[in-house]
């Protein structure tokens, strides 16, 4: 151990010890009074009912739980979006559970709960996973209603949502653990089962209150849509039960009946544990974003080891050209692999010429381009490892025709058809991250470690550049800056530019789909395979119009 991997170890740790930290925070929900009366109503958690139903023993990948972080502030914040969810096993099913958190706000929908629910789902659509929702929530929050209730990618697309999975066959079932109103009455119904918990659940398009001022009626709750009139009367729901356990039960009884779908087919051979131990990577990535290192030991402790265990499985393509972008076949958990990751290390070309890691160059475009291809015509799921500060530029890049190049990497990533999965390491600026299969270019799922830093450009360079735009529209107003003037400036700028290239703040807008402790990365990689493989439908891949 040197003093630099210590030193990169202390920091991650201290990284990922503060990610822990808040999502202890974040898992209080709205707080302990909140909690306390789910309690009062013998109800369980958001938490606690996923707990209770998923197979323990299996792994549960949470998505969005840093979504609404440091959002909303003005309403008392919006914890993890105001729902829980994520990917796990129920009676040894993959499937996606979607649990309304009532103790944030009695469950109801801020614009980025919808945006999170509308991902939930994306993942059902696109891996054909069955969905579980949990339901318990007011409705949409009404003072933000204008940014929740009427564009395309609101609440309303959400039942949409409902029914095209219905028609793709994708098994939709709805457990009403408390309320369920307007709109979202719609949500249960639309599913294939709905069962409902006696006392608690309720559904309808107007609560009693509603009722009252528009057509005079007095009736409560219960008698308005509880469970024994949507059992008993109405016949909108299957089941009652006295107990939310008891309702739980039974959808562990449906899953355990699901027939299964014809997988996709992506190659697995028998899982062998990497090289190096996943531990060891929090001392390879610099303490300084900056730094250079080397990616291969980054992935070393993530893919297979060979079968004679002396060195890891990946397999890499053009080793000895375009070198700023690693590029090969491995495996991870025994499934098959097709590797793209960015280069970290300065390294000089044939020509001499120093090539500064991080940086996609015309070479590395064109290779990393060609192999997307190999790994798309053989069916291998993508994984991209993104550490890229962008494109190269400069006089000698562009008359080399970067743009070109650039344009190919692009192309075969947009039209890539099998599963991608991206995680962000490190940095992820410009149009390197589009290249990299940023959240624009539809990865299946999209992780991030704690160091990463998503931004249009670096810190330095982006202050730099608002600074001068700054200072040169006061001079416009005949305003005298003085150096010291432009350093605060300068501060500023960068303190709020920091604060927007975190993962947090990435996190928060679902531009990932959480932060992840680096050494989960290869459990992460395994499930989201296993989840992709559940979708057989794989088109054919086809490319558009490439400049040669």
């Amino acid at each position: 151990m040197n003093i630099d991997f210590n030193k990169n170890e202390d920091a991650m740790k201290l990284a990922l010890s503060q990610v822990k930290q808040r999502k202890i925070k974040i898992e209080a929900g709205g707080g302990k009074k909140a909690i306390e009366k789910q309690r009062e109503k013998n109800k369980l958690t958001a938490r606690e009912r996923i707990e209770y139903l998923r197979d323990a023993e299996k792994s549960f990948i949470e998505i969005g739980a840093f979504a609404g972080y440091e959002m909303y502030e003005e309403y008392g914040g919006c914890p993890a979006g105001g729902t829980v969810a994520g990917i796990g096993y129920v009676s040894g099913k993959q499937c996606v559970i979607v649990a309304n958190d009532q103790t944030v706000k009695a469950g109801a929908w801020f614009p980025i709960t919808g945006k999170k629910n509308l991902r939930m789902q994306e993942i059902a659509m696109e891996n054909k996973l069955p969905i579980i929702y949990l339901v318990d929530s007011a409705g949409v929050f009404l003072p933000m209603q204008d940014e929740i209730f009427p564009d395309k990618e609101h609440f309303g697309r959400i039942f949409r949502n409902n029914a095209k999975m219905s028609a793709m066959g994708i098994s939709q079932i709805a457990a009403v653990m408390g309320p369920c109103v307007a709109g979202g009455a719609y949500l249960p119904i639309m599913s294939d089962e709905t069962l409902m918990v006696e006392g608690n659940g309720s559904i309808y398009l107007a609560g009693p209150y509603l009722v009252k001022a528009a057509i005079g009626e007095n009736i409560d709750s219960e008698t308005l849509g509880g469970a024994a009139t949507h059992t008993e009367i109405s016949g909108i729901a299957d089941y009652k039960f006295k107990t939310e356990q008891e309702c739980l039960d039974q959808i562990k009884k449906i899953m355990s009946k699901l027939g299964e779908n014809p997988s996709a087919g992506f190659n697995r051979a028998r899982s062998i544990a990497p090289k190096k131990d996943s531990a060891h990577l929090y001392g390879i990535f610099p303490e300084e974003n900056n730094s250079p290192y080397d990616m291969l030991e980054i992935i070393k402790c993530i893919v297979d080891a060979s079968t004679s265990l002396s060195t890891s499985s990946f397999d890499e393509f053009k080793m000895d050209y375009g070198k700023t972008i690693l590029c090969g076949y491995a495996r991870v958990d025994g499934w098959a692999v097709g590797i793209v990751a960015n280069q970290r290390l300065n390294i000089k070309n044939k020509k001499g010429e120093l090539q500064i890691g991080g940086v996609i160059y015309n070479d590395s475009a064109d290779k990393a381009a060609r192999f997307i291809m190999n790994c798309n015509q053989k069916k291998i799921p993508l994984i991209f490892l993104q550490d890229v500060t962008g494109f190269m530029v400069g006089s000698r890049s562009e008359h080399s025709g970067i743009i070109k190049d650039g344009a190919k990497m692009v192309n075969a990533v947009a039209n890539s058809v099998v599963p991608k999965i991206t995680i962000i390491v490190g940095n992820s600026y410009g149009a390197g991250n589009y290249a990299m299969c940023g959240k624009a270019y539809d990865p299946r799922f999209i992780f991030a470690w704690p160091s990463a830093k998503i931004a249009v450009m670096g810190g330095e360079q982006a202050a730099k550049t608002l600074l001068q735009i700054q200072v040169a529209s006061l001079k416009t107003k005949d305003k005298v800056i003085t150096p010291k003037d432009e350093q605060k400036l300068l501060s500023e700028i960068i303190q709020r530019y920091e604060k927007q290239t975190s993962p947090y703040y990435a996190a928060a807008r679902l531009w990932v789909d959480d932060i992840i402790d680096p050494a989960d990365t290869r459990k992460i990689i395994s499930e989201s395979i296993a989840a992709a493989n559940n979708n057989n439908e794989i088109a054919d891949f086809k490319t558009g119009v490439f400049q040669v």
